[in-house]
């Protein structure tokens, strides 16, 4: 069983930057596709930024401003996020899905991101 840990949410101004991690439990980070996605009330949980191990992918609303990376060593994995704006408010999660080995699909908890105007 894999465990998520989200960190680093909070409030900021806009035009301001946020990073937020997500640590991995276990073994199986490396052999992991992950991915940062958001859900606002309402809407559908939607894909923010996923990384695989030689690939990153970012939806349209953040490219140029958000930027994912990941640590296999600390089974981390980051997303910076400038030049934030109001519209980005809401709920994160973090995803990992395993795709060698004994496959899995495990989501993080959530860490709310704030940005005022």
């Amino acid at each position: 069983q894999v465990q998520l840990v989200e960190s680093g949410g909070g409030l900021v101004q806009a035009g301001g930057s946020l990073r937020l991690s997500c640590a991995a439990s276990g073994s199986t980070f490396s052999n992991s596709i992950v991915g940062w996605y958001r859900q606002t009330p309402g809407k559908q949980r939607e894909l923010v930024a996923g990384i695989s191990s030689g690939s990153t992918n970012y939806a349209e609303f953040v490219k140029g401003r958000f930027t994912i990376s990941r640590d296999n060593a600390k089974s981390t994995v980051y997303l910076q996020m400038n030049s934030l704006k109001p519209e980005d408010t809401t709920v994160y999660y973090c995803r990992l899905r395993v795709i060698l080995g004994v496959i899995g699909d495990y989501w993080g908890q959530g860490t709310q991101v704030t940005v005022s105007s």
